[in-house]
């Protein structure tokens, strides 16, 4: 009750694009950013690890460092929060949830991490993204989105993040949620086109479904929850023949495909109290 009292009233939406740093590992990737900055029209920078947690971002120790940012968008992480340059930073936490809270102290160094960014820039809007897990978890895939939600990354690392005041309120930007939602609806017949959850995931050269990995279709989707949470307002209506990092173009969607996938992330994000959005929004 008293973690939810601190998301009563809602963020109030920014006016305009906002620049955007991203801190995390390959459930961010360097697609889903660059997607996301031509929807927005916004700047944006970026650290990457293999699966890295945020405390080996905060000490240095990120494995896959180099591997995972030779691109432009690269900036160091403790050179971009310690700039106050960001309106608004998005930081990631490794999976298995369980694993970065028992062995990678998350909620304390999702707290550092916030105190840092606000004593650079007092204004700062802070996320916490919201991931997955593999698909192929014995627990199942849905249930363990829609348990570890409110167990781990709301009364663990939210909860705990926020215990020292310094940090302030972050929120959160539900992708597992909004993921799972677009997957639920495709199982459903609802989406042109698509026809299971595998849809949204990367293959291998045999043609089988990564189990945590996103393809374009899923990078889109991803891409549509952050900018409906960054920037308050519906992605109906949005792109869905944007770019790769690389500049090579996404893969084809129908456009009735994409309006549902907009349609389904507005609901995830306006009903979501954590992402700082007004529900009034819908």
């Amino acid at each position: 009750a008293a973690l939810a009292a601190r998301y009563a009233a809602p963020l109030p939406a920014p006016e305009g694009p906002l620049r955007i740093y991203h801190l995390g590992h390959s459930l961010v990737g360097r697609d889903m950013p660059a997607m996301l900055a031509q929807m927005a029209g916004h700047e944006y920078a970026s650290q990457l690890g293999w699966g890295a947690s945020l405390l080996q971002h905060w000490t240095g120790d990120v494995p896959g460092l180099q591997a995972e940012n030779t691109g432009s968008a690269y900036r160091p992480a403790g050179q971009a929060v310690d700039s106050g340059d960001y309106a608004a930073i998005v930081l990631t936490e490794m999976v298995e949830l369980k694993d970065a809270i028992r062995f990678h102290d998350s909620a304390a160094t999702l707290g550092r991490w916030a105190a840092r960014a606000r004593a650079a820039n007092p204004d700062v809007r802070l996320y916490l993204y919201e991931t997955w897990h593999a698909t192929d978890d014995p627990a199942g895939w849905a249930i363990r989105i829609a348990q570890d939600g409110p167990a781990l990354w709301q009364d663990v690392l939210l909860a705990g993040a926020m215990a020292d005041p310094a940090a302030g309120t972050i929120h959160i930007i539900p992708g597992g949620p909004a993921l799972a939602a677009v997957a639920m609806a495709i199982t459903r017949g609802q989406v042109p086109g698509l026809t299971g959850r595998d849809d949204l995931f990367a293959r291998d050269a045999a043609g089988v479904a990564d189990p945590i990995h996103l393809n374009d279709l899923g990078h889109y989707v991803i891409a549509l929850t952050h900018c409906a949470t960054l920037y308050h307002r519906s992605p109906v209506g949005l792109p869905h023949d944007l770019h790769r990092a690389d500049g090579a173009p996404m893969a084809p969607l129908d456009p009735a495909a994409a309006r549902v996938m907009q349609e389904v992330v507005w609901d995830v994000v306006a009903r979501y109290p954590f992402s700082g959005v007004a529900s009034r929004a819908l």
